[in-house]
């Protein structure tokens, strides 16, 4: 019995440990901000095109009924010169969103814009597949890439294309802000995320030469990379990642300016935001199943060949975390409790502390990068901790789903157009519901699991426990019943 109760606390402690070299990863994301920051302010290049070059602009569309004019009328107003400018609507729809794009396309070409509608009759490849057949009747040097819910500033391809005069970069990315970040607390919630992400993340890949990542959309490429990465592949959910590590590892350059905005619709809803992370998560794993050995197999620095490991990895948090709450933490207690050893308590303290609190350092510090509101940043780290809670076990099946070989179809979020003012409930909405993740059933069990731990916490008068119980308990209870919530608008 005492065997089994030692192996418990070291797996705890364990995955704790990793849990925690995570956090510390993070929190390093904010020391390298300021080492960084000076290279931040300079321009990405002094160099300009005398003549520009030829762009082509793929809009990949699926369904996107709701935004689809949208984004193709702001791809008209963009002031890049007409003749040098090719337009792709990249459409995969099954609904009548392919004929609105019809009439909307053939609407320009009667002006005598050089804008084309590329409907495909199936969605072999997905997202990727569609990219690449489209590419083939690409006439731009460059492919600059606007999801349909992105609304692109006039000038973006002006202020992003004279970073290909250098001749080594095959990609540039611009930030992504957010259009509904003020429709509720879950958008507020996200922005601080993918802030994060943009001003602190990718803002310190780029200036200190590690491997960074094209986001799908609000970026331009290299024709030429592309072809010479292999092009877009459709074997994991997230080709963008897939095809920017491809890229790099054939030598490419990829840049990041951060002064250049493209804003756009975020989820709205717990539902269509869990499917879209799920997405993210697994395409992530599955990359990291494809190129982690290239990449360290590669003659790449090995301070790069570790940032990678962390950045390709880091999806697996959510697994490692689910698997101590629900495994290793309950026993852990108890063996505790039976053989008194309480005194133990104070290694759990400080691998929490930095495995949460290096996330949430991260997550907050990106709002000061931006220099947002601070207050309303620090507010918001008890949202930011429930909603990493709540995405844990969604975002942990996803991983289990990438490292069994299950594969899935590229799944989309529905978009309902929401613009910069809270949004109003769109009652045709209905038509795009998100497919409401599995595992409500699982998590409202959690949920009674931590309730009845706390009651005992409680009692034990183990008050250190508790506040962990009493999130965990919220956390899973929440996410539940907003699943719940979600599958019955969905059959109604």
């Amino acid at each position: 019995m005492l065997s089994v109760g030692l192996f418990v606390l070291v797996a705890h402690f364990a995955l704790l440990l990793v849990l925690s070299l995570f956090g510390l990863h993070r929190l390093s994301m904010v020391f390298r901000w300021f080492r960084w920051r000076q290279k931040f302010a300079a321009p990405a290049t002094t160099q300009r095109f005398t003549d520009l070059p030829m762009i082509t602009v793929q809009i990949p569309v699926f369904n996107e009924k709701f935004v689809a004019e949208r984004i193709i009328d702001a791809t008209i107003a963009l002031s890049y010169p007409a003749d040098k400018l090719q337009i792709q609507i990249v459409d995969d729809s099954t609904d009548d969103t392919a004929e609105l794009i019809r009439d909307r396309v053939q609407h320009y070409q009667h002006l005598g814009y050089n804008i084309e509608h590329r409907h495909r009759t199936n969605r072999q490849g997905f997202k990727a597949g569609a990219l690449k057949e489209a590419m083939g009747f690409a006439t731009g040097e460059f492919i600059a890439i606007f999801d349909a819910d992105f609304v692109p500033d006039t000038n973006i391809l002006n202020r992003l294309i004279h970073a290909f005069t250098d001749s080594s970069v095959g990609m540039v990315q611009a930030r992504w802000t957010h259009l509904n970040r003020d429709s509720n607390r879950l958008t507020r919630t996200e922005a601080i995320m993918l802030d994060a992400h943009f001003a602190l993340e990718q803002e310190v890949r780029a200036a200190s030469g590690s491997f960074l990542n094209f986001n799908g959309t609000a970026g331009i490429w290299r024709k030429s990379t592309i072809i010479d990465a292999g092009n877009w592949e459709a074997d994991t959910l997230t080709e963008d990642l897939d095809l920017s590590y491809r890229a790099q590892l054939k030598g490419w350059k990829m840049a990041y300016l951060n002064d250049v905005e493209c804003p756009a619709e975020i989820p709205a809803d717990m539902a269509a935001f869990k499917s879209q992370q799920h997405r993210w998560a697994k395409g992530g794993v599955e990359v990291m199943l494809k190129l982690l050995k290239r990449v360290w197999r590669s003659p790449i620095a090995v301070s790069t060949k570790i940032e990678s490991t962390f950045h390709l990895s880091n999806n697996l948090a959510y697994l490692l975390m689910l698997i101590d709450a629900t495994v290793f933490l309950i026993p852990s207690i108890f063996i505790r409790d039976q053989y008194d050893l309480g005194f133990i308590w104070w290694l759990d303290l400080p691998l929490l502390l930095l495995s949460s609190g290096g996330h949430l350092i991260y997550l907050v510090f990106g709002q000061f990068a931006l220099a947002q509101n601070r207050k309303e940043a620090l507010l918001s780290i008890p949202w930011l901790l429930l909603l990493g809670i709540q995405l844990s076990y969604n975002n942990a099946r996803a991983a289990v789903e990438a490292l069994a070989g299950y594969r899935t179809e590229f799944v989309r979020t529905p978009k309902s157009g929401e613009g910069k003012s809270p949004a109003k409930p769109n009652r045709q909405m209905k038509s795009y519901v998100a497919v409401a993740p599995r595992g409500a059933v699982f998590e409202l069990a959690l949920a009674g699991i931590f309730a009845v731990l706390l009651a005992w916490a409680s009692a034990s008068q183990l008050w250190f426990l508790m506040p962990v119980c009493a999130l965990l308990m919220i956390g899973y209870a929440s996410t539940s019943l907003m699943t719940f919530h979600a599958a019955s608008g969905a059959r109604q």
